[in-house]
């Protein structure tokens, strides 16, 4: 399984970004996806999560209402749109596939910097 984030960057508080994950893991097969970040000196934090037919998402308190995930099987790639940005949403976001009901398998990160 290979994943790789993008979309990260250098924003302003309320302003929006779009994170990107392409998921593969090699025989054109979708799976479950989820988005984690983690912010210096914090525990790497849950985020939101979808499953392989694009149905099924679940949230953690702290984005519902502001965070979007979604996917687009054609494409491998899965979306964390991310709106109303709060400068305590800076850290590095990842996508995570699972392995035996973990989250398993892990993207490298990609920045995102919410400045005031």
């Amino acid at each position: 399984v290979q994943l790789v984030e993008s979309g990260g960057g250098l924003v302003q508080a309320g302003g929006s970004l779009r994170l990107s994950c392409v998921a593969s893991d090699g025989s054109g097969s979708s799976f479950a996806v989820a988005w984690f970040r983690q912010a210096p000196g914090k525990e790497r934090e849950f985020l939101a999560s979808i499953n392989w037919g694009g149905h099924s998402t679940s949230y953690a308190d702290s984005v519902e209402g502001r965070f979007i995930i979604s996917r687009d099987n054609a494409k491998n790639v899965v979306y964390l749109q991310m709106n109303n940005l709060e400068p305590e949403d800076t850290a590095v976001y990842y996508c995570a596939a699972p392995n035996m009901g973990e989250w398993h398998y892990w993207g490298q990160g990609t920045q995102v910097t919410v400045s005031s």
